[in-house]
């Protein structure tokens, strides 16, 4: 059985060591990465590619729920495990789809429940993982007819409206389905999400430029307009196109 990698976020150092020593007792778990802050943690996730993500609530500047946001948008988002002092932030925790909800100081009858739950969930992932991908092509319905668009071909994406506009090489194309959906059909390929209602292809990324309250503008080959990259994408995206 492959072992659950897991990332630890908390500010607290006893904590990341305790909840670290804690997890370290199942056969089933390696802790590759520990960090103290919520921006840390969506580069870290980006660089380490960790299946479960522990994550403290309050933490300076970028907070849990804020930083589970944006684990949420990556690529290959990890699952996420909420482990805090602080018991009034559940409901609000499983909005961002976590997987349980751990208080300190840790129970550990409830800590190992947790870790059978996540074992469950990560071995579908890993078997899922197993099939090989077949070379595809992108399917978009336009005025009844079913167009095929080579994924390499496509420079961006983004939402007007009721609508996503696909920008190729060779043409726009509307179409009907969300970003989100675009996005988990493209997670193969060199996709990445700027903007809440952007998604480009990093293949054609020719400049960053710093713009104004974080914020950056994005150029792409072939594209004369300057894209938005939002101040949350970032340090992830600069992760993603640096070596």
């Amino acid at each position: 059985m492959n072992a659950i990698k897991i990332l630890i976020v908390d500010d607290e150092r006893y904590s990341r060591q305790e909840l670290a020593h804690l997890l370290s007792q199942f056969q089933s778990i390696k802790v590759i990465g520990e960090t103290d802050s919520g921006e840390a943690a969506v580069v870290k996730a980006l660089q380490l590619q960790p299946d479960v993500v522990f994550l403290d609530v309050e933490m300076p500047r970028m907070n849990g729920m804020e930083a589970a946001k944006a684990l949420l948008e990556l690529k290959k988002p990890p699952l996420i495990v909420f482990a805090t002092a602080y018991p009034e932030f559940a409901a609000e925790a499983f909005r961002y789809e976590a997987v349980d909800y751990l208080l300190k100081p840790y129970d550990e009858e409830q800590l190992h429940q947790t870790v059978q739950r996540l074992t469950k969930l990560v071995n579908v992932s890993f078997k899922e993982e197993e099939i090989p991908l077949k070379k595809s092509r992108l399917s978009v319905e336009i005025d009844g007819d079913i167009h095929y668009l080579d994924p390499n071909d496509i420079l961006y994406i983004y939402r007007d409206d009721k609508v996503s506009r696909i920008v190729g090489k060779n043409g726009e194309y509307e179409v009907k389905m969300a970003l989100k959906e675009l996005e988990s059909r493209l997670s193969s390929h060199s996709f990445f999400r700027i903007h809440k209602g952007y998604l480009v292809n990093l293949q054609y990324v020719r400049r960053l430029t710093p713009w104004f309250n974080g914020a950056y503008q994005l150029e792409l080959e072939g594209v004369k307009e300057k894209l938005s990259v939002s101040r949350n994408y970032v340090k992830p995206l600069r992760t993603r196109l640096e070596l």
